[in-house]
């Protein structure tokens, strides 16, 4: 007899806390939402989500989209986000996941990568208008059959989902839960260009297990998450180990620190996700005393090779977690347990969920490979989607599958204390504002800038480096980075402001 399989997916987690407790508190938009994308800030219990969730799997069911299509989604930091990721789950979609900072031409890119089938974004965020963007990059992907949005003013031809749940449909799809289906998409540069990273519910739920079972956070927190959800290890720190701990969920969309403490403050959140630059600069000033219901905080590394020379932990009330990120590869959590606050050790080999539990859970497995780089295998590590170019050959027998994933970060093993440590980034790849480019693609912007201009990273302590342009005509330098597609955001970002110096 054939038994129906019932592993779980993010939609499935998120149904077992409702049935519990339909009333608690759920979400909790940023308090700044207005600022941002022009709308009121929301607080929605399990219940009301639901049929947010419920009306919005509706729509993308009565548009038409087929079972196990692409739905892109290009959202800021607040509630809909997450509404229409679990929506389009609960549609049986598959969800792909676009930076903000995107310009138009990796978002066509991206499109026709994973043939999408519909898009849906924000009218406006930040005062840039992401409805204009999405629909521009529509009309150059064949794929993209519909174009739904949040607020107002959306243009012709947008679908209003706002509309949608104000007169929700009744419409449903029967799909039996499997946590084995492709669940996300997100996208990583490496040296070999622009990679689509696919991902099951069950290898979502595995680097969110393996973050929340490392820093042994408690069911029922109430946790604030201030990184963008736009990556594979976004997902996991935010909105996975908020549906494994069945809690609530306070969003803010980086950045303003002001707004991020206030809320922190009269939410009294025991749990921070952060980019780890931004919880060190918070623990400088007397964390404790400013946020005295904070207990657990999550930092995010993008730039790795840096954790093990950054500064000690001060706060003995709050324990700090390390998430190492590679990309959209694969992460692992270390735990700060040393009396002094620096990071913990990392060793080679499997990695147990707690890390220093006897008997604990796999999350993963951390080698050293014959390049001198770090290796990454495990349930959350997708090995088909950085499986290396076949070399030509003179045999008639393939060569075998290599079973983990190169991150290309250098290592040095420390045989006599059997640690590891991170030494340098990928060659050829840059990480900038937590956006990765390839080192190429600025090179061939600098050259565009002009004689005489300048296009430069520079180390930045919450984004680990940020892009800096300088140009001797700063009008030439802005039409030459439009010519590039890039988002107005990116253009903002890379001008150079008269008399600023760079």
């Amino acid at each position: 007899m054939n038994q129906a399989n019932t592993s779980p997916t993010l939609d499935a987690l998120f149904q077992r806390i409702l049935a519990r407790k339909p009333d608690a508190v759920a979400l909790i938009d940023p308090i700044n939402k207005q600022r941002i994308t022009g709308r009121p800030p929301l607080r929605l219990t399990y219940a009301e989500a639901d049929r947010a969730i419920s009306a919005l799997a509706a729509h993308f069911i009565d548009a038409g989209l087929p079972a196990h299509s692409v739905i892109a989604v290009q959202l800021p930091n607040t509630i809909e986000f997450v509404l229409t990721v679990l929506a389009a789950h609960r549609a049986g979609l598959v969800v792909a996941v676009l930076p903000l900072l995107w310009r138009q031409s990796e978002l066509v890119a991206a499109l026709n990568r994973t043939s999408a089938r519909a898009i849906v974004t924000m009218s406006k965020i930040d005062g840039v208008s992401h409805a204009d963007l999405a629909m521009n990059a529509a009309a150059e992907a064949f794929s993209i059959r519909h174009v739904c949005g949040f607020g107002n003013d959306l243009p012709e031809g947008m679908f209003s989902l706002d509309h949608s749940m104000a007169k929700p449909s009744r419409t449903t799809r029967g799909l039996m839960p499997d946590g084995r289906k492709a669940a996300i998409v997100s996208f990583d540069v490496t040296a070999e260009g622009f990679r689509a990273v696919p991902r099951t519910h069950l290898s979502l739920i595995a680097g969110g297990l393996a973050i929340s079972l490392e820093s042994d956070l408690p069911q029922g927190v109430n946790m604030m998450s201030a990184f963008l959800p736009s990556s594979f290890a976004g997902l996991a720190a935010s909105v996975v180990t908020w549906l494994l701990s069945g809690g609530s969920l306070a969003l803010h969309h980086p950045f303003d620190a002001d707004a991020l403490e206030q809320q922190l403050a009269e939410l009294g959140c025991d749990t921070l996700i952060a980019p780890a630059q931004l919880a060190l600069r918070l623990d400088d000033n007397d964390l404790a005393a400013r946020l005295p219901n904070l207990r657990y905080v999550l930092g995010l590394w993008r730039a790795p090779e840096q954790v093990a020379s950054s500064p000690a932990w001060k706060t003995r009330d709050i324990e700090l977690t390390d998430v190492y990120l590679f990309g959209e590869a694969g992460l692992f959590a270390v735990r700060r347990t040393s009396a002094d606050g620096g990071a913990g050790p990392v060793k080679p080999g499997r990695q147990g969920a707690p890390r220093e539990q006897p008997g604990s859970s796999i999350a993963g497995e951390v080698l050293v490979t014959p390049k001198g780089t770090l290796g990454l295998r495990g349930p959350m590590v997708v090995l088909a989607a950085y499986a290396p170019p076949s070399q030509p050959s003179d045999s008639l027998m393939p060569a075998p599958p290599r079973d983990y994933v190169d991150t290309e970060y250098a290592v040095r093993l420390d045989r006599a204390q059997d640690t590891i440590s991170i030494t340098a980034p990928p060659a050829g790849v840059m990480a900038v504002g937590g956006y990765r480019f390839l080192a190429q693609d600025l090179h061939e912007w600098s050259r565009r800038l002009g004689q005489g201009a300048l296009l430069t990273a520079l180390p930045d302590r919450l984004s680990g480096h940020r892009l800096a342009g300088r140009a001797m005509d700063n009008a030439r330098a802005r039409e030459a980075l439009a010519e590039l597609g890039l988002n107005p955001l990116m253009v903002e970002a890379f001008r150079d402001r008269a008399g600023s110096g760079g």
